[in-house]
């Protein structure tokens, strides 16, 4: 986080807290916005928003992604049939890398 997001002892006690109500939730391979099953980039915000109060990343709908790509239609297709839920909320990993609220602390 950037200093003026500095977390606390208490922020990062509360999101360790948050964090361990996720342990052994199976993988969400639809990214359905629930906490009955859970994708990486969700998992990641919700313990920075329900631990810190704090949004990393923008939350988006899946139809703001472009999935005009073959491949992805064909995954699309596949996961979820006719029936694509493009209303369904989601956050990105690149979403969550960009956030202006983070910084790079190592590069390659």
């Amino acid at each position: 986080m950037k200093d003026e997001y500095k977390l606390s002892q208490e922020d990062l006690a509360k999101m360790k807290k948050i964090g361990n109500n996720y342990v052994n939730k199976d993988y969400d391979l639809y990214f359905n916005w629930s906490d009955e099953k859970m994708y990486c980039s969700e998992l990641v915000w919700k313990i920075y928003k329900f631990g810190a109060n704090i949004e990393i990343g923008k939350l988006q709908q899946l139809k703001e992604f472009d999935l005009s790509n073959s491949e992805v239609k064909k995954i699309l297709k596949k996961r979820y049939g006719e029936n694509i839920p493009l209303d369904e909320t989601v956050i990105s990993p690149v979403s969550i890398f960009n956030c202006e609220k983070l910084r790079t602390i190592a590069e390659n």
